[in-house]
């Protein structure tokens, strides 16, 4: 989608601070940080949110594996760390590319919204 800004950075015309990349996901520092680890971790394919997703797409595996390999790679996978997705207006997505935010790095309270 040309008008998708994480599309845009998938494609590398926006710059990002990457964390971590592979063929099917990147994960890069969110530029609004609400703890001290902050990332998001997007599909390289474009999906509007995780209700696009297909059921036989493997593309939610390839993420869970990038939240472990990012968890580890941040020092947060042995004190806790937090994994949300918003879907639609209502849940406060503002990207419509689907993606996830993984925070931690300090105790996080809840409710979260």
């Amino acid at each position: 989608m040309d008008d998708c800004l994480f599309c845009r950075i998938v494609a590398g015309e926006i710059p990002s601070d990457k964390v971590y990349e592979d063929e099917y996901v990147l994960v890069f520092k969110d530029i609004d940080p609400q703890a001290p680890v902050h990332v998001l971790i997007i599909p390289k394919k474009h999906y509007d949110n995780v209700l696009s997703v297909p059921a036989d797409d493997d593309i939610m595996g390839k993420i869970n594996e990038a939240v472990r390999i990012v968890a580890e790679k941040c020092g947060v996978d042995k004190t806790g760390f937090r994994v949300i997705t918003n879907c639609g207006e209502d849940a406060g997505q503002s990207v419509k590319h689907l993606h996830f935010h993984l925070m931690g790095g300090r105790v996080l309270t809840w409710p979260a919204g």
